[in-house]
């Protein structure tokens, strides 16, 4: 048992080294903060979406903009739109549930908003369909996604594909960078140097 823990926290660390020498990823990285703060600054939002354990990190993720970081602050526009469940269930149930994301990526996202769209596989039919309306709307649409990319690669203006098959290790790391885009936005928009 010992072994098999010691090789699953391994595994971790061998994705995180990975991402910790992919340049091309951190460059990607730091236009999404630069995206991130252009549309907080502009009186814009950010839109989270995801499935499962996905979803539990895109809350995670608006939580941490719209409640606080490291600074006291004032609270920044962000949500995960899977928090309804009374839509989310009336959608799923009246239309499908392939299109409960991208019925309110089309009801409440404008241009300029960032949709963070979240899927391991980054092939999601619900996922996708709000990364479509989003790019209708003029949206800037960031995937977090997997190693391939899934549809989502040629569909999101950035992407964050971490180098990982595995789900759990993919959603480690998806919620290592969102910790990353969130304090170092924070940082940039209220940070008093």
């Amino acid at each position: 048992m010992q072994n098999k823990i010691q090789s699953i926290i391994q595994e971790s660390i061998r994705v995180k080294q990975e991402l910790l020498q992919d340049h091309g990823l951190c460059q990607t990285m730091a236009m999404v903060v630069d995206a991130w703060v252009h549309a907080l600054q502009n009186g814009r939002k950010v839109l989270f979406c995801g499935n499962g354990g996905s979803a539990a990190d895109a809350q995670h993720l608006a939580a941490e903009l719209s409640g606080r970081f490291y600074f006291d602050r004032d609270p920044l526009p962000a949500e995960a739109l899977h928090v309804n469940t009374s839509y989310l269930t009336a959608v799923a149930n009246d239309y499908s549930y392939e299109e409960v994301y991208g019925r309110l990526v089309k009801g409440m996202g404008q241009a300029g908003d960032i949709l963070m769209a979240l899927s391991t596989s980054g092939n999601s039919p619900n996922i996708v369909r709000a990364v479509e309306e989003a790019r209708k709307k003029k949206m800037v649409i960031i995937g977090m996604t997997g190693a391939s990319g899934g549809a989502m690669k040629e569909l999101c203006d950035h992407l964050l594909n971490v180098p990982a098959t595995d789900t759990p290790r993919v959603q480690e790391c998806h919620i290592l960078l969102g910790h990353i885009l969130c304090e170092l936005t924070e940082a940039k928009l209220f940070s008093p140097s």
